[in-house]
């Protein structure tokens, strides 16, 4: 039912994927910081990430038998531990000055687009 083009679902499409009512899913938003999604003229945008974590929440909460405070305890504990996230390489002078040369042109821009 996913369609693999697609970076955003609406409320109502993850509800039918899911098998939730929105409700239900409005609920869980508030309930489990991982479930982030975009907010677009009052519009509920979801990710894939969002409806992989949404599958989990429910797999967790509905055949596992996991409260909610259990299911919120067994997500922390499956996210990846910051000391497992590979650091960013710094940024080197070369590319420090492409970057600021890129913000001048853009301020440029910005300028002659506000006369």
């Amino acid at each position: 039912m996913l369609k693999k083009d697609r970076k955003y679902y609406r409320i109502g499409e993850v509800s039918k994927i899911v098998g939730v009512e929105p409700h239900v899913l409005r609920f869980w938003e508030r309930e489990f910081r991982q479930i982030q999604p975009r907010r677009v003229s009052r519009q509920r945008l979801y990710r894939k990430q969002d409806l992989d974590t949404i599958k989990l929440i429910k797999r967790l909460l509905y055949h596992e038998g996991f409260t909610i405070a259990g299911a919120k305890k067994r997500l922390r504990a499956l996210r990846p531990r910051p000391e497992a996230i590979e650091p960013v390489e710094p940024v080197h002078d070369d590319h420090r000055q492409i970057l600021n040369d890129i913000k001048k042109e853009l301020e440029e821009i910005r300028n002659i687009l506000s006369r």
